[in-house]
C-alpha cells in the first residue's frame, strides 16, 4: 500500500482500490480549494491509471465533511469562484472518471459535501449520519452540481424541501428516499464498505463506465449546465447582505436575521 498526504487530503492506493480521506478531522473535513484541487487531481489520475479500477471516499473522524470552510474572515470574497470552481471540476471529475465510485459516509455530509457524496456510483452511509443542504442558512444556494444530483435522485419537491429549509435527512430517510445506494449500522460500517469496494475491483471495469456514461446521459444530461447556472447565482448571491449576515451568524453560532437584501 501507498500513501500521500497533502492538503487536509490523504490518498491510498491498495491494490486496485484509491482510498481518498479528507483529512482535518479537527474541522470536520472542512472544505477548502487546495483539498478539492487535491482530491480531483487524485481522481484525475486514477482515471488514467489502469492499475485502479475502483476509488472510495470517506472522511477522517467524526464527519465525512461539514462543506466548505467558512470559519475564517473573509471566506465568502466577491469575485472570487476559486472553491466553487475547484468543487464543480471535481463534480464533473467523479461522474466522468471511468471507473466506479464509492463514497462511505462516515458521518455528517453537508452543503458541498453532500454534494461531493452524491457524485458518486454508490453512497453508503452509517445509519447515524445524515446529510443536510445547509446552504441556505447562510444565504446561499446549493453548488458542486447538487441542483441537478438531489432532485435527479429524489424529485423536484423533496429537492426543494431539502435546499429550501435545509434539513437535516438522516440516513435511513435519505436511503428511502434515493439519496443513498446503502444504510449500515456504524458497527458494520467499515466491514460494508470494503465488501463493496472490493466485489467493485473484481467487477467488470469497462461494463462499469458504460453504465456511468449512461446514466449521465439519461439522468444526468443538465450537470454542466447546473454547474454554470449554480456559479453564477453564487456569483451574485456573494455580493448580497443576507449572506454577510449568514455568515457571520454561522461564526458567530447564532440564528441569521435576513432581510432579502
Amino acid at each position: 500500500m501507498t500513501a500521500q498526504s497533502a492538503n487536509g487530503v490523504r490518498t491510498e492506493q491498495d491494490g486496485a482500490i484509491l482510498r481518498v480521506t479528507f483529512d482535518r478531522p479537527d474541522r470536520l473535513n472542512a472544505l477548502t480549494a487546495p483539498m478539492l484541487l487535491a482530491t480531483c487531481e487524485a481522481v484525475e489520475r486514477a482515471a488514467e491509471d489502469a492499475g485502479v479500477r475502483v476509488i472510495v471516499f470517506t472522511g477522517a473522524g467524526r464527519a465525512f465533511s461539514s462543506g466548505a470552510d467558512l470559519s475564517g474572515p473573509g471566506t465568502v470574497k466577491s469575485g472570487d469562484t476559486t472553491v466553487l470552481d475547484a468543487a464543480n471540476r471535481l463534480t464533473l471529475a467523479l461522474r466522468h472518471a471511468p471507473k466506479p465510485v464509492l463514497a462511505a459516509v462516515n458521518g455528517a455530509a453537508v452543503g458541498l459535501g453532500c454534494s461531493v457524496a452524491l457524485a458518486a456510483d454508490l453512497t453508503v452511509a452509517k445509519e447515524s449520519a445524515y446529510l443536510l443542504l445547509a446552504f441556505a442558512n447562510v444565504g446561499l444556494m446549493p453548488d458542486g452540481g447538487a441542483t441537478a444530483l438531489v432532485p435527479a435522485a429524489v424529485g423536484r419537491a423533496r429537492a426543494a424541501r431539502m435546499a429550501m429549509l435545509a434539513e437535516r435527512i438522516p440516513a435511513p430517510l435519505a436511503a428511502e428516499w434515493g439519496l443513498l445506494s446503502h444504510v449500515v449500522p456504524d458497527d458494520d460500517f467499515v466491514a460494508e464498505v470494503e465488501r463493496l469496494a472490493q466485489r467493485l475491483a473484481e467487477g467488470p471495469t469497462l461494463a462499469y463506465a458504460q453504465t456511468k456514461q449512461a446514466f449521465n446521459a439519461t439522468t444526468l444530461a443538465g450537470l454542466p449546465q447546473a454547474l454554470e447556472t449554480e456559479r453564477k447565482g453564487q456569483s451574485e448571491l456573494v455580493d448580497t447582505a443576507d449572506v454577510a449576515e449568514g455568515v457571520n451568524a454561522f461564526q458567530q453560532k447564532r440564528k441569521p436575521r435576513f432581510t432579502g437584501s
